[in-house]
């Protein structure tokens, strides 16, 4: 009876296994997607999706592992699950050496010869493990489990793989003592923790302790289980440290998404894998059968239950997890955005309004027109958009005599025109008449006659009119100011990023230089307003040191000195020589044309021998080797 226990026990621990090496695979695949996603730009972020790119190959060959492969099968396998594992030193010696410079010792030559060195060592093994050296015949009988025999090569590369890993140990606790932040010191220990168990749960260790792991089955598959389990949960702790290198992006972003991530991947998947599993070898317990039809069903529900539970549950992990201290400003930033009143959503009501104002007055005509500054801007026209037409609009403003006298109407042309007011706040003076914001025109028919009630709807309407356009105007503001802070909300997170794991020497930068895709993006904006506009003049460009020194040439005007400084990197575009409408002058000749000389795009286009579509194109290339050109000169200055 005990016997009989023990075998059900050993059963039920290998199909937890045989569940949590899948689970693994897919968890590792699972974030070497986001590490392509998102941050691979950074150097950590691409050796870290080396790592996991071994660790997918290793697990993914032992899931596959199973009763139902033949023996040739499990060599294969076994031999394809060493591909990962022969470069997994080289790729933790990589991490390690790009963690070490981004905590600000970086490489004189050797490290960096170094790493190259050990991928050359591994591609090596890889050689022999391809002719057959580097691991002896497949033991299709081996207890616990078929494993391959070791070979003199076997004990070289243990060797080798035992010294990379303490190598790249020493590097990542020479990080860790250079850090100065606590959460940058946090972060390293999450990161060394995390490392060391897909370096210790991915060696086969069965080469070594079969006899022992024969004897005492039990005891090498709940160890089996137990380091699975580490691996599992570190190599999550390992993606959260390495997530923050970078990336600028606030601490709450890069969690949630993070996490949002694991529970839409790895989290569903394996837990649809587990009661495909469940379900599977239920069936072959109690029924005989391999496959059952529950299978599909259970898969599917378990996807749809999970995905539509991290919906709902989303909202309240990101609030009670990420936001912290700053929940109140967080909450109040989401119920913004969630009631924001677009220029669509403003539409959508005025439309309305006119609709019913045409309705009570049998109108043909209405529109709404907004006050920016002293012009009238038209919103919606609803009806007959010809009556409106015959009109000349700005005469509408000085017929209302700008808009002192309350609820009256007045006769212009063909239409009532109503002057819509900011309502009235409690902190304005009795007899003050409030800010003009626009006006409402209804075209009249039959004498313009209006009866009470139809007067009393049209000023009820007019006031639904006026609440639409004053939130507009908040709105408008609130997105100026926005605009003004983000160029320094950047820089701040940048510096902040930076100052996690290299206090000492990022942030004592004057200025960060920008990123060159935001330059490029500045530089279009400024090159469209060349001679004049609200791009030059208010471009995030003038904070670059080296317009800020032009604009001495210039008796301080910075307008002029960004001109100059455009001027000058496009002129750095230009090849040698006279100029030519050939192929190596096509993208000084897009520069020059389209925004020294403002000519159109079709005119461009014709003149240079090209569809718009592959005009659009070159100029970004032009633009963004201008926007080269000025982070070259930045620099410079900068260093000077």
């Amino acid at each position: 009876m005990i016997n009989g226990w023990l075998d059900n026990l050993l059963a039920g621990i290998q199909v937890l296994n045989q569940i949590l090496t899948a689970g693994i695979a897919i968890t590792a695949f699972s974030l070497f997607l986001y590490a392509l996603s998102f941050n691979l730009r950074d150097r950590v972020a691409r050796s870290f999706a080396i790592i996991l790119l071994c660790v997918v190959g290793v697990f993914t060959a032992e899931a596959l592992q199973n009763n139902t492969v033949p023996d040739w099968g499990i060599e294969l396998l076994l031999r394809l699950q060493w591909v990962g594992l022969v470069f997994l030193p080289a790729a933790y010696l990589h991490l390690s050496d790009a963690v070490l410079v981004t905590a600000g010792r970086p490489s004189r030559g050797r490290r960096r010869l170094a790493v190259r060195g050990i991928y050359v060592v591994s591609a090596f093994f890889l050689i022999l493990l391809m002719f057959g050296f580097l691991l002896g015949p497949l033991v299709p009988a081996g207890k616990p489990a078929p494993h391959l025999t070791r070979t003199l090569w076997t004990e070289a590369f243990t060797a080798y793989y035992v010294g990379a890993m303490v190598w790249a140990g020493w590097n990542f606790l020479r990080a860790y003592q250079r850090m100065l932040t606590r959460s940058g010191r946090r972060r390293m220990l999450y990161l060394m923790a995390g490392a060391t168990a897909p370096a210790l749960g991915s060696y086969p260790y069965l080469l070594y302790g079969y006899s022992l792991a024969g004897s005492v089955p039990l005891l090498f598959w709940s160890s089996a289980l137990v380091i699975n389990i580490l691996v599992a949960g570190l190599v999550i702790v390992m993606a959260y440290a390495v997530a923050f290198f970078g990336v600028s992006w606030p601490d709450r972003v890069v969690k949630s998404r993070l996490f949002k991530w694991i529970m839409r991947g790895p989290v569903t998947a394996s837990t649809a894998l587990a009661m495909m599993t469940i379900v599977r070898r239920g069936g072959e317990v109690f029924g005989g059968l391999s496959y059952n039809a529950f299978v599909p069903l259970v898969v599917v529900v378990t996807v749809l239950l999970l995905e539509h539970l991290i919906t709902l549950v989303a909202p309240l992990w990101e609030r009670w997890l990420f936001y912290g201290g700053d929940r109140a400003e967080l909450e109040l930033l989401q119920n913004v955005e969630e009631r924001l009143l677009t220029q669509g959503d403003l539409q959508q009501f005025l439309e309305a309004v006119l609709a019913a104002v045409r309705d009570h007055l049998q109108s043909p005509s209405a529109f709404v027109a907004a006050l920016d500054g002293s012009e009238l801007s038209l919103i919606v026209v609803a009806g007959r958009r010809s009556l409106l037409d015959q009109e000349e609009l700005p005469e509408a403003l000085k017929k209302i005599g700008g808009g002192l006298k309350l609820r009256q109407e007045f006769s212009w042309g063909n239409f009532w025109v109503l002057p819509l007011h900011q309502p009235k706040r409690g902190d304005m003076d009795h007899d003050e008449t409030p800010p003009l914001l626009g006006i409402l025109g209804v075209a009249y028919q039959d004498g313009g006659k209006m009866e009470a009630e139809q007067r009393d709807a049209l000023w009820m309407l007019a006031d639904r009119a006026a609440l639409a356009l004053e939130d507009r105007q908040l709105q408008q503001r609130v997105f100026r100011s926005l605009e003004d802070l983000q160029p320094q909300v950047e820089m701040i997170q940048r510096l902040r990023a930076a100052g996690r794991y290299d206090s000492r020497a990022n942030l004592l930068a004057e200025d960060p230089l920008p990123q060159e895709a935001d330059l490029a993006n500045w530089v279009k904006d400024a090159l469209t307003h060349y001679w004049g506009g609200p791009k030059l003049t208010t471009s995030p460009l003038m904070r670059l040191q080296v317009v800020r020194n032009m604009a001495e040439e210039y008796d301080g005007n910075g307008a002029n000195a960004l001109r100059a400084l455009l001027r000058k990197a496009v002129d750095q575009v230009k090849p040698e020589g006279d100029r030519r409408f050939t192929s190596e002058w096509i993208l000084y000749n897009i520069l020059e044309m389209k925004f020294i000389e403002g000519r159109k795009v079709r005119e461009v286009a014709s003149r240079l021998a090209m569809s718009e579509a592959d005009l659009y194109r070159k100029q970004r290339v032009a633009v963004e080797a201008v926007a080269r050109a000025i982070l070259e000169m930045e620099t410079q200055t900068q260093e000077q």
